[in-house]
């Protein structure tokens, strides 16, 4: 659903079957060894530590402010959409990593404690979230081309389909949702119901909404990175990440972005930006 596309009726989902039970256990590559940042598929700041985590091909990894690397609970299992709900409350897609049970595309799992365990919540089997973010209690998920919304992570209405490449939900109004498209950056007021264009925004390919303090930053393909105090409707040049983004997350005036091979932290809303971490 690109903009001026015509709002698609609601399909409601049901769903999965699967009887909660941990997913994931150690495949082939846990146990004891290097952990490295590999394919960073997503960021988030659990308020419960402060710490920073990271959703990658081979694990959720911590990683402390002095750069040291913790995969949790020591499982290798591929996370692709990751997203922090509140404290040690995660939300995440992907698959199973080697060796371990499970479909292949493991719907949407649910943490309640840090990371440790994981259960499903919905589409087992189906769904492979490239894209996640919640807010209020509104969970939007980016999937198979097509974005999915739901109330309780249970039941998920279709919105159609729609090109894009990141998210982000508004802490401040739930039904708001900004996401990054070929054709530009959309909004839609209406929990993805539909979308217009947001005039004048710049090319972003990730985008990202502080809960508190009211700052979004958008990151472009370059590396770019762009600024706006009213919610993603007017932006400005902030800073640069010096390459290709590959996830992005705002705590208040806190952006940290992962690029290839390093993540880079910023204190000041991404004006200028130190390396956090960086492979050796």
């Amino acid at each position: 659903m690109l903009p001026g596309a015509a709002a698609v009726s609601v399909l409601v989902l049901a769903g999965c079957g699967a009887d909660p039970a941990v997913v994931g256990g150690g495949g082939a590559r846990a146990g004891g060894g290097d952990v490295a940042l590999e394919h960073v598929h997503g960021l988030g700041v659990d308020p419960a530590d402060d710490a920073l985590y990271a959703g990658t091909h081979y694990g959720l990894v911590r990683i402390t402010p002095d750069g040291e690397l913790t995969r949790i609970a020591d499982r290798v299992q591929d996370f692709m959409g990751f997203t922090v709900v509140g404290p040690e409350h995660y939300l995440a897609s992907g698959h199973p990593g080697e060796g371990q049970d499970g479909p292949a595309n493991l719907g949407l799992i649910e943490s309640v404690d840090g990371g440790r365990t994981w259960e499903p919540l919905a589409l087992a089997g189906e769904a492979d979230f490239h894209a996640l973010d919640a807010a209020g209690g509104t969970i939007y998920g980016y999937s198979g081309g097509r974005l999915l919304v739901s109330e309780d992570g249970v039941e998920w209405a279709d919105r159609g389909g729609m090109r894009l490449a990141d998210l982000a939900a508004d802490p401040t109004d739930p039904q708001r949702v900004l996401a990054t498209t070929e054709a530009g950056l959309v909004v839609s007021e209406d929990a993805g119901e539909s979308v217009t264009a947001v005039a004048g925004a710049p090319l972003l390919v990730l985008v990202d909404i502080a809960a508190e303090g009211g700052l979004t930053v958008g990151v472009a393909p370059d590396g770019t990175v762009f600024g706006s105090t009213d919610g993603g409707r007017t932006w400005a040049e902030r800073g640069t990440v010096g390459g290709a983004p590959a996830a992005l997350t705002v705590e208040g005036d806190e952006v940290y972005v992962a690029v290839d091979g390093a993540v880079l932290a910023s204190t000041d809303g991404g004006e200028t930006f130190t390396e956090l971490y960086r492979e050796s």
